[in-house]
C-alpha cells in the first residue's frame, strides 16, 4: 500500500500568526485569534487533501523520467491571477527539488534583447530526467508583450512563424512538452485582484500590469485566440484549464501532467480522467470563443 506524503507545513502561506500581538490585545482576544488561524490552516489542509494521491503519482512520474533519462517541460500560461503559481507550488511540493524546478524569468536584459528570442529560455531547459515548469514562457511574445506594447509587430509575427517549428524539434528530440493555459473569467480575476489589493501578504503580487489587465481584457482575448489558432499542433497541443475554481484546477492539472507520460507503477484505483468541465483542448476552446463572438455579433479574427 502506497504511503501518502504528509502535508508540508513550510509550504503554507505566511499568516498573521507569526506577528506579535498588539499591546492592547487581551489574552482572550489572542486565544480567539489563534483559534481562528488554526481553523483557517486546517481548512487549507483539508482543501489540499484530495491532491495527495496524485502528488504520490507525480513522484512515480519523476522516478520514471529519471530512469529513462527523459526531459519534461510544462508551460503555465494564462491571464494574471488565473491560479498558475498556486498550482505550480502544489505540483512541485513533494518532488525531488534536485531534478524538478520552476523557472519564472523577468524582463530581458539589453544583451538578451539582441539574442535569438528563444535563447534565454533554452538556457533553462531540462537535461534527461529533469522536469522544468515555466511560470510564463516564450509565449510572453504571443500574449503579454503584444498587448502591452513590449514587442514590435514584426517581432510578434516572427515569433508566430518560428515557434511551431521550434517546438516540433523539441518534441522530436525526446522532450515531453505540456502546454497549459489557465482560463479565468473576468469577474473572478477582478475579485482576486481586489483580494491582493486588500491583503498585505498578497500585495506584492499586484503589479502595474495587473492594474491594467481588466481594461485590456478584450485585447488579451484576441491574442489568446490567435495563439491557440496558430500554435496548437498535433505534436504540441494546448490544453485549457478552467481555473475559476482553484482546487479543481490544481487537481486536474496534475491529471493532465500525469497522463502525458506512460510511467510505471500507476495506481489503478485512482481516476486519471480529467473533468471535461475543467479541462478542454485548444481546439474546443477556439470553437467556444468563435461561438461567443457570433452570439455577440463580433467579427471573427
Amino acid at each position: 500500500m502506497t504511503t501518502q506524503p504528509s502535508y508540508d507545513p513550510d509550504a503554507v502561506e505566511l499568516t498573521s500568526i507569526g506577528r506579535p500581538p498588539a499591546d492592547t490585545e487581551t489574552v482572550e482576544e489572542r486565544l480567539r485569534r489563534l483559534e481562528e488561524e488554526r481553523n483557517r490552516l486546517q481548512a487549507m489542509l483539508d482543501k489540499d487533501r484530495p491532491l495527495h494521491p496524485y502528488q504520490v503519482e507525480l513522484l512515480k512520474l519523476q522516478q520514471h523520467l529519471e530512469a529513462e533519462q527523459i526531459p519534461m517541460i510544462v508551460l503555465f500560461e494564462g491571464r494574471d491571477a488565473a491560479g498558475k503559481g498556486g498550482t505550480i507550488r502544489r505540483v512541485l511540493r513533494f518532488m525531488n527539488e534536485k531534478r524538478a524546478r520552476v523557472v519564472a524569468l523577468g524582463k530581458p536584459t539589453e544583451r538578451q534583447r539582441t539574442q535569438w528570442y528563444f535563447q534565454r529560455y533554452v538556457e533553462h531547459f531540462p537535461a534527461g530526467g529533469e522536469v522544468v515548469l515555466f511560470d510564463r514562457s516564450w509565449y510572453n511574445r504571443a500574449l503579454v508583450e503584444p498587448v502591452f506594447g513590449f514587442c514590435t509587430k514584426s517581432e510578434y509575427r516572427d515569433f508566430l512563424r518560428g515557434v511551431v517549428g521550434f517546438e516540433k524539434d523539441l518534441v522530436r528530440q525526446g522532450t515531453v512538452l505540456v502546454k497549459l493555459y489557465f482560463s479565468v473569467d473576468k469577474p473572478t480575476q477582478a475579485r482576486r485582484f481586489e483580494r491582493r489589493r486588500n491583503d498585505p501578504l498578497r500585495q506584492w503580487k499586484l503589479s502595474e500590469i495587473d492594474m491594467q489587465a481588466q481594461e485590456l481584457w478584450d485585447a488579451f482575448t484576441d491574442m489568446k485566440h490567435r495563439m491557440l489558432e496558430r500554435t496548437s499542433t498535433a505534436l504540441a497541443p494546448w490544453t485549457i484549464i478552467r481555473s475559476s475554481s482553484k482546487p479543481k484546477a490544481r487537481l486536474n492539472t496534475m491529471k493532465v501532467i500525469l497522463n502525458a507520460v506512460d510511467y510505471a507503477g500507476r495506481d489503478p484505483s485512482l481516476d486519471f480522467t480529467p473533468d471535461p468541465e475543467i479541462v478542454v483542448s485548444g481546439t474546443e476552446e477556439l470553437m467556444r470563443m468563435d461561438r461567443e463572438r457570433d452570439q455577440l455579433g463580433v467579427p471573427r479574427l
